[in-house]
């Protein structure tokens, strides 16, 4: 659980294009969002519970407390001067009925998330390289675990669990296909009209990277 605040007066914080362009440099997008508190899990098994509740659009203990102890208290019957960017509506909606915490979402908030996952590393002091990647595989691994359980009156319930995860892949992957496609684009249009495929559409995306920056040498890599 982390606790980002947006500067307060920052009017780049207020724009969608403006917060996209200070995700690719650190040291600009700390000038938008700086790290207030943060808690890890403390075992897998309440980070696990925690995941399992977020699915269900539950609000986990673990971050009602966090919030309760590093969100300004306000007083009963008071408006919060302040609001709380949430990814998930489901979960700014649970927050919201238990703790009377205004929440919001959009996709400026979404643009936040992202830089706050590019930068994670170097928000959080202490992180070696590696260790966030290995902290999340570890939990969708036993995230998997959970959702593929056995039942004796179903034999075939397995099968049924691991074609349902498959689907879920297959969206999820088409939705970051067209979020990359849609994102770029704004960069550089005309490649979205010249590859229909996704992954060769990602692949040129990471090997252009700025359109400024296509070579000669760059062409003859795309060639091959």
């Amino acid at each position: 659980d982390s606790r980002d605040e947006r500067v307060e007066g920052e009017e780049i914080g207020k724009n969608l294009a403006a917060v996209q362009e200070s995700i690719a440099e650190f040291d600009r997008f700390s000038t938008v969002l700086k790290l207030k508190s943060f808690a890890p899990f403390e075992s897998a098994e309440i980070a696990l519970d925690s995941i399992n509740a977020l699915s269900e659009g539950a609000l986990p203990e673990s971050l009602s407390s966090f919030l309760t102890l590093n969100l300004p208290k306000v007083k009963a019957g008071k408006k919060p001067p302040f609001s709380l960017g949430v990814a998930e509506p489901k979960l700014g909606s649970a927050i919201q009925e238990n703790l009377s915490i205004p929440c919001q979402t959009s996709d400026v908030i979404g643009e936040l998330f992202r830089g706050i996952r590019c930068h994670f590393d170097k928000f959080v002091k202490g992180l070696e390289q590696g260790d966030v990647e290995a902290a999340q595989r570890g939990l969708a691994h036993s995230y998997s675990r959970s959702k593929v359980k056995f039942n004796v009156n179903r034999i075939d319930n397995m099968i049924i669990q691991a074609i349902a995860l498959l689907d879920q892949l297959d969206k999820d992957i088409n939705t970051f296909a067209m979020r990359v496609r849609e994102w770029y684009s704004w960069h550089f249009p005309e490649l979205v009209k010249l590859v229909d495929n996704n992954f060769v559409y990602a692949r040129l995306v990471k090997l252009i990277g700025y359109r400024s920056s296509l070579t000669e040498e760059k062409i003859g890599e795309i060639e091959e």
